[in-house]
């Protein structure tokens, strides 16, 4: 199990704080504060997360591998160094196209 090290005043590669985990989506919640969340995922091949709605914007960058993103109905891939808006209240799934790792920026508004 990878340990929790504290990210405060210091450079570290996003991909290295978190493991993949066979047949899973494992996230970590890097920053969690009233106006936000920031949140690290890795999704293991054929893994995702299901069509739902969040009723704030969301912004996925992918750090490694593959994504399908489908917004209301558009589906689209992100590749490494990518980013994507979910817009609030719009659909939205998430699914691994290869194993992959993202960061959620979550603003609340």
């Amino acid at each position: 199990m990878m340990k929790k090290e504290k990210l405060e005043a210091k450079a570290t590669q996003l991909a290295d704080l978190i493991d993949y985990q066979d047949g899973s989506v494992v996230s970590r919640t890097l920053i969690d504060k009233e106006a936000g969340t920031v949140t690290l995922f890795a999704f293991d091949e054929g893994q995702g997360l299901s069509e739902h709605t969040a009723p704030y914007d969301a912004m996925v960058h992918v750090i490694e591998g593959d994504a399908k993103v489908t917004i209301s109905g558009k589906t689209i891939i992100v590749k490494p160094g990518e980013v994507t808006v979910m817009p609030a209240n719009q659909p939205h799934a998430l699914s691994a196209v290869t194993r992959f790792k993202m960061l959620l920026t979550m603003i609340k508004s």
